[in-house]
């Protein structure tokens, strides 16, 4: 297959070796354009077209397209004596109806033939629908099937009621269509599928395109989506992206994405669908706070939560040096935890942004926002700050002794493991060179010198220092801000903070820009 032509005048052509191939981009971008324009340098009689859509609501065609599931039931119709002569009056509504009819069809004519040709006793050779009835049941395991006066019924193991193929769920019905209609392609053909993940649960859509080109391994199989968790599935596929065409000049906007990016599928496709500047930052994609808040004050990008500080700080490396490729430009945001200045300074060069507070939650006690909270509840913002700022300042001189310790195994560990990388001729040499370390690096003087800093912040009255240094996930519910701002508990405060900044309003502004500033 050769591809679309590119503004340049390029046209890169698919190689045989190549049986997956998924076309993905943002909705209005062209990807059916381009699929069609794919499709013209395949002989028409091996395209063999495949949509939920269009099969379980599209018309009747009795003139479609050659060896399509619709000319293929015209012409068995045309041979049964139950429809001769009157086909498209006994045509099933849908599509995956019809498909169904060629299956108990081809069943009847297979038994028929055994009985006449008085061969009872030989094997029986699995038909078509015996190998969907299988798969299907492997996909619905709870479910079974029955054949009952030539018809098929479902059994569902959670009621034991029987129903007919009619009242399947939508899932259902086109997982036996895929299944079905995957058998009927002829032999090396190309099977364009619009809208693969349509009706299906995501639990079950890996599983079922894996079994159906396991069914057609002499099939090239070409999916246009928009889904990014479906393309994820695909991982032994080729991946386009498009990103425009120009109907008028019939040429595209798109690339194949590298197979050896060293970023998972899902998450490159989750950046480039998007088309904006990355941010890359830890925590849980679903339930950290990183994840509910940092959307809302850089709205301007696509924020991919990635877990631990090392995976978005390789992950931010890797895609800025893809620019070339997909010229967007990729930042990370790591907690600064315990890191030395040397740390932070060394991460930002690299565009790894390390806020001015110790983590996530210490964000959401800076002043200014703990401010706008209060404010927009209606309290006197001067007494609310003036009392969580009182309760802060005597949580950090409570630990201040083991947040040093802390501190200190943080620069001891660092050191130990930046020293020991080096290189040694002998194991004496290494032996002799870790029994140094101790003396030189002096965790006690570390120690020492994390207490007096820690002490000078605390009879300056240093707030912010405070948060910079302070790693303490409780201090949120201990320190009472939820009810001091008038927003309930710690678990409210998070809320009323995240549902300020999703509506547009001069708090939203306040507390937007007091995170934004933490972030260099």
């Amino acid at each position: 297959m050769i591809f679309p032509p590119k503004k340049s005048g390029e046209r890169p052509e698919l190689g045989p070796e190549t049986r997956q191939l998924v076309i993905i981009g943002a909705n209005g971008a062209g990807k059916t354009r381009f699929t069609s324009r794919l499709l013209s340098s395949v002989a028409p009689e091996k395209i063999f077209s495949l949509s939920p859509l269009r099969a379980l609501f599209g018309a009747y065609k009795p003139e479609a397209e050659a060896g399509s599931i619709d000319a293929l039931y015209a012409e068995a119709a045309a041979r049964s004596p139950l429809t001769s002569g009157n086909a498209e009056n006994f045509a099933p509504p849908t599509e995956a109806e019809r498909l169904m009819s060629l299956l108990l069809q081809e069943e009847m004519v297979n038994l028929l033939a055994r009985k006449l040709s008085g061969r009872n006793d030989e094997p029986v050779t699995p038909t078509k629908l015996d190998r969907v009835l299988d798969l299907w049941r492997e996909i619905f395991p709870e479910n079974d099937i029955l054949r009952h006066n030539g018809s098929l019924e479902f059994a569902s193991a959670t009621d034991g009621e029987t129903r007919s193929q009619n009242r399947l769920s939508t899932g259902e019905k086109l997982v036996l269509y895929y299944f079905g209609a995957a058998l009927y392609a002829p032999a090396d053909a190309v099977i364009p599928v619009d809208s693969p993940e349509l009706f299906l649960h995501p639990s079950t859509i890996r599983t079922v395109w894996d079994r159906v080109e396991a069914l057609r391994p002499d099939c090239t199989f070409i999916y246009t989506t928009h889904d990014l968790d479906f393309a994820s599935t695909r991982s032994s596929a080729a991946t386009v992206w498009v990103r425009g065409c120009s109907a008028e000049a019939d040429v595209f906007d798109y690339d194949l994405l590298p197979r050896d990016s060293q970023l998972s599928e899902e998450m490159y496709l989750a950046i480039l669908g998007a088309r904006r500047p990355v941010l890359f930052i830890e925590g849980d994609a679903t339930r950290s706070i990183d994840a509910k808040l940092y959307p809302l004050i850089f709205p301007e990008y696509t924020v991919k939560a990635l877990g631990s500080c090392d995976r978005v700080i390789e992950s931010t490396r890797v895609f800025n040096s893809l620019g070339a490729f997909h010229h967007l430009d990729s930042i990370g945001i790591v907690d600064r935890d315990r890191r030395s200045p040397q740390e932070v300074n060394y991460l930002r060069k690299k565009k790894i942004m390390v806020p001015e507070v110790a983590e996530i939650e210490n964000m959401l006690m800076v002043e200014e926002v703990i401010r706008a909270v209060a404010s927009a509840h209606g309290r006197d913002e001067n007494k609310a700050f003036a009392r969580v700022k009182a309760a802060v300042m005597n949580l950090f001189k409570a630990d201040s002794k083991s947040q040093a310790l802390q501190h200190t195994r943080h620069y001891v560990k660092r050191t130990i493991e930046h020293r020991i990388d080096g290189r040694f001729a002998t194991i004496s040499k290494l032996e002799e060179h870790m029994m140094d370390l101790v003396y030189e690096i002096n965790p006690r003087a570390i120690y020492e010198q994390f207490c007096r800093d820690f002490h000078g912040y605390i009879r300056d009255d240093d707030y912010q220092s405070v948060l910079r240094v302070y790693n303490q996930k409780s201090m949120l519910s201990q320190s009472n801000v939820g009810t001091l701002t008038g927003s309930g508990d710690h678990r409210g405060y998070i809320a009323a903070i995240l549902n300020i900044l999703k509506s547009p309003s001069p708090a939203a502004e306040r507390i937007r820009r007091a995170i934004r500033a933490q972030i260099n």
